[in-house]
């Protein structure tokens, strides 16, 4: 028996989406839709395919979690920030007097708009202010045996000029 009658033929009515999509990674593999199809389908049969889809599912699952902890870790982190700035703001600052109110109300317009131009620059520039913090509190320890290894360098090249400065 040949292996083109070993096969059945069906004929089967997918979305236009899917039709278009199969004929896209058709071309792109460079293989047959029925073979895409055929594979497609002893993946979903097989008996282990509920238990990769699982898989798959947990691993999408932990990556999120990731994700949403890291957001929430952000999230009190400016809550806190925010939080200290104004206890802070609150204690140290005092009352004005009437007559000085509205030079404070200009002056703290213009802050403001000083305060979302740099906002806007530093989100353009795509870096994250958190992450610049978190990064000088806990500094990459190569980067700081780096700057150490040139400090000591600059420091070995003082002392030999100097050392040099008292044979002469």
């Amino acid at each position: 028996m040949s292996r083109l009658h070993s096969r059945h033929r069906l004929n089967l009515f997918i979305e236009r989406d899917h039709a278009r999509r199969l004929d896209e990674l058709s071309a792109k593999k460079g293989v047959s839709k029925s073979s895409i199809v055929a594979a497609a389908l002893a993946s979903w049969l097989s008996p282990d395919a509920a238990d990769k889809r699982e898989a798959a599912m947990a691993k999408r699952l932990d990556r999120l979690s990731r994700q949403f902890e890291k957001l929430e870790r952000d999230q009190n982190i400016l809550i806190e920030t925010v939080a200290l700035y104004v206890r802070y703001y609150l204690t140290v600052s005092t009352p004005l007097p009437e007559s000085h109110q509205e030079a404070a109300r200009a002056q703290g317009r213009a802050r403001f708009e000083q305060f979302v131009e740099q906002l806007g620059r530093h989100i353009l520039r795509g870096r994250s202010l958190v992450r610049e913090v978190y990064e000088e509190l806990e500094p990459d320890t190569r980067r700081l045996d780096e700057i150490a290894a040139q400090v000591e360098a600059q420091e070995r090249e003082q002392q030999q000029q100097h050392d040099g400065e008292g044979e002469s």
